[in-house]
């Protein structure tokens, strides 16, 4: 008894020939979609607005902000927490969308190293 393939799973020249042409473009999309993410600016705050961080979806810390009233030299730790609870939530939020954006991106196929 030999097994079938279900209709349209052929393996013939022409079906090659289009996964190949899907895979190409599934490629060019995710490679395009993953410059665009290295590029977005997050801008994430802490300590209810106190501590400001901008990080691009590369993980660049591009600037950060700290609003005077926070300055205590007697309370360097509160600052410094303030300053890792924001960049750790932009990294976060990057890894998040990046994950959404390439799941869109291939379909929700996983494809090792993205």
């Amino acid at each position: 008894m030999k097994a079938r393939l279900p209709k349209g799973m052929g393996g013939g020249p022409q079906n090659m020939q289009q996964m190949l042409k899907q895979a190409q473009k599934m490629q060019e999309q995710i490679e395009q979609k993953q410059e665009e993410l290295k590029l977005k600016e997050y801008v994430v705050s802490s300590g209810g607005g106190m501590v400001e961080v901008t990080v691009t979806g590369a993980h660049e810390v591009k600037a950060i902000g700290i609003n005077p009233e926070v300055v205590d030299p007697e309370d360097v730790e509160m600052l410094e927490d303030m300053l890792v609870a924001a960049l750790n939530e932009a990294n976060r939020q990057i890894d998040e969308e990046s994950e959404r954006e390439m799941d869109a991106a291939t379909g929700g196929l996983n494809i090792p190293g993205l």
